[in-house]
């Protein structure tokens, strides 16, 4: 058969891979913390009809060889993990990262996950907890008849809180935001709400403390925002439309040169 026909499905099924990662970034153009997903593509194998620098005759080789492509495959999905705007939300649990590194969350099995998005709450024990209800390791848990509106974090991560039996106006160390940051971040696993877990390709988390040692600082009450450029997703899905659009043309190209060839007569 026509190598064609496959060659021009590869391309279809890749650019259909590509439009695919482009939705779920739009999707995802508004939640905090999320990083963008950008689809990488590499050749497949090639069929060798002639090698370069086979011999011609006694004194020369053939310069130039013949490769006959096979068409494309999805090679990976790499996660972007540039900085997202910071959005004033004035929500005292909220906490943003302005540069490298994650938060520390531990999930019900007992493992730990990693994370972006800083949108915190405070359970009924007074323990700080993701939206999920998921532990902020190390636990910040706040004092009895707090202040809420008192909350506050420092750039360096130190939670601090208001208790007025206890302390008066005088706010009180809570806890300590700690960072975690990695040595291949685009080794990590995304496993949905937001979170992250460690594989043999990310290396294991560095700890340290916001604003030390190349971490991150933390600015409280706002929230990173997605990554997501709407504008270039758009005009990623522009040419992913027209690439699929061209790899359907040379099918149907294909298709009709073995019309043509079916129906020739002596």
């Amino acid at each position: 058969m026509v190598r064609s026909l496959w060659t021009g499905a590869s391309g279809m099924i890749g650019q259909q891979a590509n439009i695919d990662t482009i939705s779920n970034n739009l999707a995802n153009v508004n939640t905090a913390g999320f990083k963008k997903v950008r689809a990488d593509f590499e050749d497949l194998i090639y069929q060798t009809v002639r090698t370069a620098g086979t011999p011609a005759t006694e004194e020369t080789v053939v310069p130039v060889g013949t490769q006959m492509g096979h068409g494309v495959k999805l090679a990976a999905t790499q996660r972007i993990f540039t900085q997202g705007a910071l959005q004033n939300t004035d929500v005292p649990t909220d906490m943003a990262i302005a540069g490298e590194g994650f938060f520390r969350v531990q999930l019900q099995d007992g493992t730990y996950a990693y994370t972006r998005n800083g949108a915190f709450e405070v359970d009924n024990t007074g323990r700080m907890v993701t939206t999920e209800g998921y532990w902020v390791l190390p636990d910040i848990v706040m004092p009895p008849n707090y202040l809420p509106e008192s909350i506050a974090v420092s750039q360096d991560g130190r939670v601090t809180v208001k208790v007025p039996e206890i302390n008066g106006d005088d706010p009180i160390q809570v806890g300590q935001v700690e960072l975690y940051r990695f040595p291949n971040p685009v080794g990590l696993t995304a496993i949905g709400e937001n979170l992250f877990k460690i594989t043999n390709a990310s290396g294991d988390a560095i700890p340290g403390r916001p604003n030390n040692e190349g971490m991150g600082k933390i600015i409280h009450k706002r929230l990173e925002m997605s990554n997501v450029s709407v504008v270039n997703e758009m005009v990623e899905l522009i040419v992913a439309q027209r690439a699929y659009e061209f790899n359907s043309r040379t099918i149907q190209t294909t298709d009709n040169m073995l019309g043509t060839a079916t129906t020739l007569k002596r």
